[in-house]
């Protein structure tokens, strides 16, 4: 399934968007999870047209190749400095069969965004798979949490970067 062309409307100026899901258990033989990478290339583009500034490991990582080329202290103090700095968190969780595919990363690093404040956009399958913990599915009881479907923002990410300037707005404003 190819994604649409990003028609961008809305206007992400000084905005932080810190994209985040598996690396780890994504790479596969011949190379990264290939629906996994659209789905993260079309938000990190839109994200971009959009203006504004995104954070994401995938591409410092280069999608797996020069992951072993960081050590875990270098991810966890750069993915730490990123959710500070970020205006809202995007994970993206996607599934593989009828589960979750593991991502330990971005699952700590929800409890950072959920801890720090930050808005977070979650991006997964619609109804949430089965295998999906508690602490996953009751997350929006303590969080601000918003939940696109993968296939949806993979055809149209539009409404996706409406809610990223929605909820970003307001810590924008605060921190001019």
């Amino acid at each position: 399934m190819q994604a649409a062309p990003v028609q961008v409307s809305v206007d992400l100026t000084g905005i932080n968007v810190f994209v985040g899901g598996p690396i780890q258990y994504a790479i596969e033989d011949d190379g990264f999870y290939s629906p996994l990478r659209r789905t993260l290339h079309g938000i990190i583009e839109a994200v971009q047209e959009a203006n504004g500034t995104v954070f994401s490991a995938h591409v410092a990582e280069k999608f797996g190749v020069d992951t072993p080329l960081f050590s875990p202290q270098q991810v966890s103090v750069r993915d730490f400095d990123w959710m500070r700095r970020c205006d809202v968190f995007v994970p993206v969780l996607p599934v593989l069969g009828d589960d979750l595919l593991r991502t330990d990363g971005t699952h700590v690093e929800m409890g950072w965004a959920s801890a720090l404040r930050k808005p977070i956009m979650l991006v997964t399958r619609q109804p949430m798979a089965s295998n999906a913990s508690h602490l996953l599915r009751g997350l929006p009881t303590i969080a601000e949490v918003s939940l696109f479907d993968d296939i949806e923002v993979t055809q149209d990410p539009g409404t996706l970067l409406e809610s990223i300037a929605r909820s970003a707005r307001p810590a924008v404003r605060a921190a001019s």
